[in-house]
C-alpha cells in the first residue's frame, strides 16, 4: 500500500505545492496571487486580483462576544486594531460635538489639521502591528480652524493618513538598518479636481472599500437614529455637567460599530497587502445654521486601522466544534486524520506549520517522543518520513473507565497527600496568607475575592495592595490596554514637540492651538468607551504644564463594560496631601525615573505633507521636513502591584499601567517630563499560571497545580481568570491516558482542583486515580501471551 501510495505521489509531482509530493492548496493559491502583485504592475490589474477572498481572514474577534469568550492570542492584534479603530471613532465623534456645551461664538473648536495628522501617527508608532490609520471625510463635512475666515466652511476632501514607511536606505539613518520609526504622512484629500484617480470617494480609486462600508451615510427615513452615549463632567470647581453625543453604533446594536474590509493591495500608498478596520464618525450637520431643527447626526467620516495581511496567523486544522468557518485555509494541515488532531498555534503569521498535532483519545506517543508533532516538522517532512509512520500516534489497547463514584481515601494515602501540599495544614487566614513562604492558594484567591465595597474599610491599607508576583502575566494579557497608553502618551509627545501654537505660516493657515480640556477629555474617555478590560484611563498633567492651569487630570472611568454612559472627573479637584496625583508613589516613580536622562526613548521621524491651499489642488511639503519627536515605547511604563481601590469610583482590584509623555521646556531646548498616562485593568480580569517557572520568575502561584508529577505535566489554559484550574496535566513520556473520552486526552485542571479539595477535608475523592499509567503493551491478549512463554520457561528450568 506505501509503494502504490508513492508512485500515485511521484505521478503528481508536477504540482506547484511546498515540495514536490504534497498537493497545491489553498496556501499555494493565496500565496501565488501574494506574489503575483507588486508595486510596479498593481495599476494595471483587474480589482478581482488586488482583492482576496474575505475567508483569507477568519475566526475575526466579534465585539459582541469578547468579554463572554476568550480572544485567543493569535487574535489579540486583530482585536487592538478594532480596539484602536473604536478609540478613534469615539474621540472624533465626540469632539466634533463638545461645541454644544460651550459657548457659541464665531469660531470653531475642532481640532487643527496638525492634531488630526499626529493622531493618525501615534495610531502607527505606538503598536508595530499597525501599519496605517487615517481618517477619511465625505466630500464637503470637515471644518476646520486650520485656515483664516474659514469659519462654518468645509474642505472639498480631507483625509489624513500615516503608514509606516520602509526606511532601510533612508538618507536620515546612517546605520542602514530598518528602524520602524519612520512615518509618511499625507492628506489624501489634497489632489486636483481632473484626477478621479485619487478622489477616495470614487469607484475609480480601487481600494476604498474602506469608505463604501459606512459612507455616503444615506439614512432611509429618520436621521435621529444614530446611538447615543451620556458624559458626566466633574469639573475642578466641582461643577457638574452631562453631555450626550451621537457616535458609533454600540456593541449591540446590528451590526455593530466594527466593519473589516477584504485583504487588498494599497496600490500606490504602502505597496502591502493590508486588512483594515473601519468604524464611522458621527456628527451634527450642516453646523451653525440656527436652526436646530435643521441640524441632523449623520456619519461624516470613517477611521480607519491597517495592518499587514502576512502578520495574521492563518488556521490550517479542520472545522469542527470550537473551529468554525468560514476559512480558505481549513484542513490543510498535514496531521494524520486516523491517530492525531489539529491544534493551532499563535504567532506564524501567513505560512505553513502554526499547528502542532495531538494524538486522539485511545491513542498515545511514542516512547522516544516528547511533545506533540509540531506542524513545520510536518511540512518540511520528504515523502518516506511522512508515511513511514514517524509522525502517528501509538494505539492504546487497553482503556479504562473513569470512576463515577468516588470513595473515601485511605487515611495513610491521605496523610501523604498532605505532606506534600504542607500549605494547607499550617498557613495564615485571611488576606495575610498573601505574604506565606509556601501560600495556600484557596485561602489566597478566596481571600482576595472576598475583599468588596461593603468591606474593604476593614482592611488595613498595606493589607490592600499586594505583592508585585501576584500580578504576574500582567505585562502579556494586557499589553494591549497598556499600547492604548502608550499611544495617547506618543500623540501627547509629538504635538507638544511638533506643533508650536506661536507659529506663523505663510498664507492664510494658521498654527494649532494649544491642546484643550475638552481634548484631553475625549481622548481619556474614548480609551475606556473602546477596550473591555479597561475601566478607567487618566492624563495626569505635572504641575503648571497644562495651559492656564496650576494642575489637570482628566479621569475617565465606566461602570459596566460596553455601556452608553461613562464618568469622568478632573482630579484637580482633589486638594489634600495624601488625594493630590503628584504625590500618589506611581506618579513621583515616573517623574524621577524621566526628569533628566532621556536618552533611552524612542526617536519617531514624521515625513508630513498637507495640503497646499484650502481646497486642496496638491500637496506641500510641511515647513519641518523630516521631523522628528521623542516618545516613550511599552517598555518605559511602569507597572503597579495589585492594589484595592476603595476610595475611587469603580472599587475593585485593578493594576495600574503608566507612561510618561514629554514635551519642550520654555526656552525649547531640551525635553521636560509634561505628565503621564494611566489605564487600568480589573485583576481578577488576569488569568493566572500555576504551572512550574523558572526560580527567577516573579510569579506567586508558580507550582501549584495538583497534577501528578511522576507522570504528567502542567499546561497553561487561557480564560480561566483569576481562579484555581486555570491549567491541564498532560501525560509525559513514556506514559499515557488510561481513561476512556470522546474528547479528552489529559485532566483538567479545575477538576483536579475540585478533587484534590475532597480529599482535604476527608470527603470522597477520585483524586488518586487521575493519573497517567506507563505507557504498556499495545493489546492486552498480548499480556497473557508473555505471561504464558514465562510459566513455560519457568516450568522447563524447573524440570531441567
Amino acid at each position: 500500500m506505501f509503494h502504490l501510495t508513492y508512485l500515485l505521489f511521484m505521478f503528481v509531482s508536477w504540482t506547484n505545492a511546498q515540495y514536490e509530493w504534497q498537493p497545491k492548496d489553498a496556501v499555494d493559491e493565496i500565496r501565488l496571487k501574494l506574489d503575483k502583485i507588486n508595486s510596479d504592475n498593481c495599476g494595471f490589474q483587474p480589482l478581482s486580483e488586488i482583492y482576496l477572498p474575505e475567508d483569507t481572514v477568519s475566526h475575526i474577534p466579534d465585539i459582541k462576544d469578547v468579554v463572554i469568550n476568550p480572544v485567543f492570542p493569535n487574535r489579540t492584534a486583530l482585536l487592538h486594531l478594532s480596539n484602536m479603530a473604536l478609540n478613534r471613532g469615539f474621540f472624533f465623534s465626540y469632539i466634533s460635538q463638545a461645541r454644544f456645551i460651550r459657548p457659541a461664538i464665531n469660531d470653531t473648536y475642532d481640532p487643527g489639521m496638525m492634531y488630526y495628522f499626529l493622531s493618525t501617527v501615534a495610531d502607527v508608532s505606538a503598536n508595530s502591528h499597525i501599519n496605517a490609520s487615517a481618517i477619511y471625510f465625505a466630500p464637503n463635512m470637515s471644518y476646520s480652524p486650520s485656515y483664516r475666515g474659514f469659519f462654518n466652511k468645509t474642505f472639498p476632501y480631507f483625509a489624513p493618513r500615516t503608514f509606516r514607511a520602509d526606511d532601510f536606505n533612508d538618507p536620515i539613518h546612517l546605520e542602514k538598518m530598518s528602524t520602524l520609526n519612520t512615518f509618511t504622512v499625507r492628506d489624501l484629500g489634497a489632489f486636483s479636481n481632473e484626477s478621479l484617480t485619487k478622489d477616495y470617494t470614487s469607484k475609480h480609486y480601487g481600494t476604498n472599500e474602506w469608505y463604501s462600508k459606512w459612507l455616503p451615510d444615506n439614512v432611509v427615513g429618520r436621521h435621529d437614529t444614530k446611538t447615543t452615549y451620556q458624559v458626566e463632567i466633574r469639573y475642578a470647581n466641582n461643577t457638574n455637567e452631562t453631555h450626550t453625543f451621537h457616535g458609533p453604533p454600540g456593541a449591540d446594536d446590528i451590526p455593530g460599530p466594527i466593519k473589516w474590509t477584504r485583504p487588498y493591495f494599497d496600490c500606490g500608498r504602502s505597496n502591502k497587502w493590508l486588512v483594515a478596520a473601519v468604524v464611522p464618525i458621527a456628527d451634527i450637520y450642516p453646523r451653525h445654521t440656527g436652526f436646530r431643527h435643521v441640524e441632523y447626526p449623520t456619519y461624516t467620516a470613517v477611521s480607519v486601522i491597517e495592518m499587514d495581511f502576512e502578520r495574521i496567523d492563518i488556521n490550517q486544522c479542520p472545522v469542527s466544534a470550537g473551529n468554525s468557518g468560514p476559512n480558505r485555509f481549513a484542513d490543510t494541515a498535514k496531521c494524520k486524520e486516523e491517530t492525531t488532531l489539529c491544534e493551532p498555534l499563535d504567532g506564524w503569521g501567513f505560512r505553513r506549520g502554526g499547528y502542532q498535532c495531538r494524538c486522539l483519545p485511545g491513542y498515545r506517543l511514542g516512547n522516544t517522543v516528547r511533545r506533540p508533532f509540531l506542524g513545520e516538522i510536518i511540512e518540511r517532512a520528504t515523502l518516506e518520513q511522512y508515511y513511514s509512520g514517524v509522525f502517528d500516534c501509538k494505539r492504546i489497547g487497553w482503556l479504562q473507565s473513569k470512576i463515577v463514584f468516588p470513595s473515601q481515601m485511605e487515611p495513610y494515602l491521605r496523610e501523604q497527600y498532605l505532606e506534600k501540599n504542607s500549605e494547607y495544614k499550617n498557613f495564615t487566614p485571611g488576606l495575610g496568607s498573601v505574604k506565606d513562604s509556601h501560600i495556600n492558594i484557596h485561602e489566597v484567591i478566596n481571600s482576595i475575592r472576598g475583599v468588596n465595597p461593603n468591606n474593604c474599610n476593614n482592611y488595613r491599607k498595606e493589607d490592600l495592595q499586594l505583592l508585585g508576583d501576584y500580578g504576574f502575566g500582567a505585562h502579556q494579557q494586557f499589553a494591549n490596554e497598556a499600547k492604548m497608553a502608550v499611544r495617547l502618551a506618543n500623540f501627547i509627545s509629538a504635538f507638544l514637540q511638533i506643533s508650536d501654537p506661536k507659529e506663523v505660516y505663510s498664507g492664510t493657515r494658521v498654527a494649532d492651538k494649544h491642546l484643550s480640556e475638552d481634548e484631553m477629555i475625549g481622548e481619556a474617555l474614548s480609551i475606556v468607551m473602546a477596550d473591555f478590560k479597561i475601566w478607567s484611563a487618566g492624563i495626569f498633567w505635572d504641575t503648571n504644564k497644562f495651559p492656564n492651569r496650576t494642575l489637570f487630570a482628566p479621569y475617565a472611568y465606566k461602570t459596566v463594560n460596553y455601556g452608553r454612559k461613562v464618568f469622568v472627573e478632573d482630579l484637580a479637584r482633589l486638594n489634600k496631601s495624601d488625594e493630590v496625583y503628584t504625590n500618589k508613589e506611581w506618579f513621583t516613580f515616573t517623574k524621577q525615573r524621566w526628569s533628566t536622562n532621556f536618552d533611552s526613548l524612542e526617536k519617531f521621524y514624521v515625513k508630513l505633507k498637507l495640503r497646499y491651499t484650502e481646497e486642496g489642488g496638491h500637496l506641500n511639503k510641511f515647513e519641518y521636513y523630516p521631523t522628528f519627536y521623542r516618545a516613550a515605547n511599552l517598555d518605559h511604563g511602569y507597572w503597579s502591584a495589585p492594589y484595592y481601590d476603595c476610595n475611587g469610583p469603580a472599587k475593585d482590584w485593578f493594576i495600574r499601567y503608566a507612561v510618561p509623555f514629554f514635551g519642550w521646556d520654555s526656552l525649547k531646548v531640551k525635553l521636560e517630563f509634561k505628565g503621564a498616562i494611566t489605564v487600568t485593568m480589573p485583576l481578577l480580569n488576569l488569568d493566572i499560571n500555576q504551572c512550574p517557572h523558572k526560580f527567577y520568575d516573579p510569579n506567586a502561584f508558580k507550582g501549584t497545580h495538583k497534577c501528578d508529577q511522576r507522570s504528567s505535566y502542567c499546561v497553561p489554559i487561557q480564560g480561566r481568570g483569576y481562579d484555581t484550574g486555570g491549567y491541564k496535566c498532560e501525560c509525559i513520556q513514556g506514559y499515557e491516558f488510561p481513561f476512556e473520552e470522546e474528547d479528552f486526552t489529559y485532566f483538567d485542571g479545575q477538576m483536579m482542583e475540585d478533587e484534590f479539595m475532597h480529599m482535604l477535608h476527608n470527603n470522597k475523592t477520585r483524586y488518586d486515580t487521575f493519573k497517567c499509567r506507563i505507557a504498556g503493551a499495545a493489546l492486552p491478549l498480548s499480556n497473557v501471551f508473555y505471561v504464558m512463554v514465562l510459566v513455560l520457561c519457568s516450568l522447563l528450568m524447573w524440570a531441567q
